[in-house]
């Protein structure tokens, strides 16, 4: 990925911050974290490095496990949202830095993570700093989660909409093949799991989800009042009792380098 394609993807979420904090999908401590002891002998003392953080939402998870943890996140917005929403919280550390430099100290970190963010990154280089962070022996855990693109009817109208909004026309998942590459990298005690789960919105819900991401116009742009009146349709459609039903998919990925 070129320096350009970079920053464009470190801009993707300006505009959106708010909008990601109330609306987006928030990670299951009790989901997550067992995994995480079981795996990797987790505790409370090691230090991590949450990569493309944005407003903290991963972070939160180590946060309430009582760990230390570099939140790096190279939006402007987006790290002043995380800020913000951890007052007086002394064990969080919000970093400028993106996944590809991080300028955190060599060596110096337990486990690194990264959520929602993966697909952005550049995995090479990003894979490369990780390493280079990493403590001997330290971890990589990659947790997406979200939205699934297949499962349900209005999972694939939603996803069908989406698509219509990108300059391409194509799957808003196609970066997601990079998660396929996590084993080329993670070659010692490499775990994988995915567990299926649904969210249940309401309309105002599933507006600030949609607003939330990368792939949808924003309220300035022209193309969102075409965009918002399809979303209502595809709502209308599939909603029960007011309420719409999305497939979601934890998509958990673990191992040493």
């Amino acid at each position: 990925m070129g320096q350009t394609s970079m920053l464009d993807n470190t801009r993707r979420f300006t505009g959106r911050a708010a909008d990601y904090d109330q609306y987006r999908e928030r990670y299951d401590a009790s989901i997550v974290l067992p995994r995480l002891r079981e795996w990797c002998d987790l505790t409370p003392d090691w230090l991590i490095a949450d990569i493309g953080a944005g407003t903290g939402m991963l972070a939160d998870i180590f946060l309430a496990n009582g760990n230390s943890v570099f939140a790096v996140e190279p939006n402007a917005e987006m790290r002043r949202a995380c800020i913000l929403l951890h007052p007086g919280q002394h064990l969080l550390q919000v970093v400028d830095g993106t996944a590809e430099a991080t300028t955190i100290a060599a060596h110096s970190i337990d486990l690194v993570c990264c959520g929602r963010a993966f697909h952005w990154f550049d995995v090479d280089q990003a894979m490369a700093e990780a390493r280079r962070i990493l403590r001997t022996d330290g971890w990589f855990v990659s947790v997406a989660f979200g939205r699934a693109d297949d499962a349900l009817d209005a999972n694939l109208a939603i996803e069908a909409l989406l698509r219509s909004m990108t300059s391409s026309g194509n799957s808003t998942r196609d970066a997601y093949a990079k998660y396929a590459r996590l084993p080329e990298f993670l070659v010692r005690d490499y775990r994988q799991e995915q567990i299926e789960g649904a969210m249940l919105l309401t309309w105002p819900e599933l507006l600030g989800l949609m607003r939330s991401l990368s792939h949808s116009p924003l309220p300035e742009d022209p193309r969102f009042p075409e965009f918002e009146g399809r979303l209502r349709d595809v709502f209308s459609r599939y909603a029960v009792e007011d309420r719409i039903t999305l497939a979601t998919r934890y998509w958990i990925n673990v191992g040493r380098f």
